[in-house]
């Protein structure tokens, strides 16, 4: 069973992390959020990077849950899962303090590879990949691994325009984008 201190520290991280970034937020930040001490934060993360890492794989467990939801709702259809996705990254990018995707932030604020972080970046892009592979399986098409590379890039280019773009049009630029790669 997870303490409500440490579900504290996780959301109150959860927001800040998000909204202002995961290295312009400290430890301090996150302890006066909560109202705790710093003996209490560290008695349930060892160091921040340590609650990097679990609000990285809160977040996972958000995503992975819906584009799952998105899969059985289509009955494993790929195009109507790809329009149901395409509607949830329209959903997210019109959402009050959208500020893109939480992973490629991630990385762009730790730039080694083998750090922690940037190890929950890669599984869960490497999920992201092999359910987009699994998802396209019914259509043989010739190279699965590498379409599943495209639609990863696309999926990419809707949170990054979503963000810095407009974020009404990302989810539709996201299926139009896809609709062509599958056909192709």
């Amino acid at each position: 069973m997870t303490s409500p201190v440490r579900e504290r520290l996780v959301e109150a991280a959860s927001e800040l992390f998000y909204a202002q970034g995961l290295r312009a937020v400290s430890a301090d930040k996150i302890i006066e959020r909560v109202g705790t001490t710093k003996v209490t934060f560290y008695r349930h993360f060892r160091t921040k990077d340590d609650l990097v890492v679990t609000y990285l794989q809160k977040r996972a467990a958000i995503e992975r849950e819906g584009i799952g939801a998105a899969i059985a709702h289509a009955g494993n259809d790929p195009e109507t899962a790809f329009r149901l996705i395409s509607e949830g990254i329209g959903a997210v990018a019109c959402s009050p303090g959208f500020r893109g995707c939480p992973f490629i932030n991630a990385a762009a604020e730790y730039a080694d590879p083998d750090s922690p972080v940037r190890r929950i970046v890669a599984e869960h892009r490497a999920w992201y990949r092999t359910t987009f592979e699994q998802l396209i399986a019914p259509l043989g098409l010739p190279d699965r691994a590498a379409v599943a590379d495209e639609l990863m890039l696309l999926r990419d280019g809707a949170m990054v325009a979503g963000y810095l773009g407009d974020p009404a049009a990302a989810g539709g630029a996201f299926l139009r984008a896809c609709q062509a790669v599958l056909r192709r």
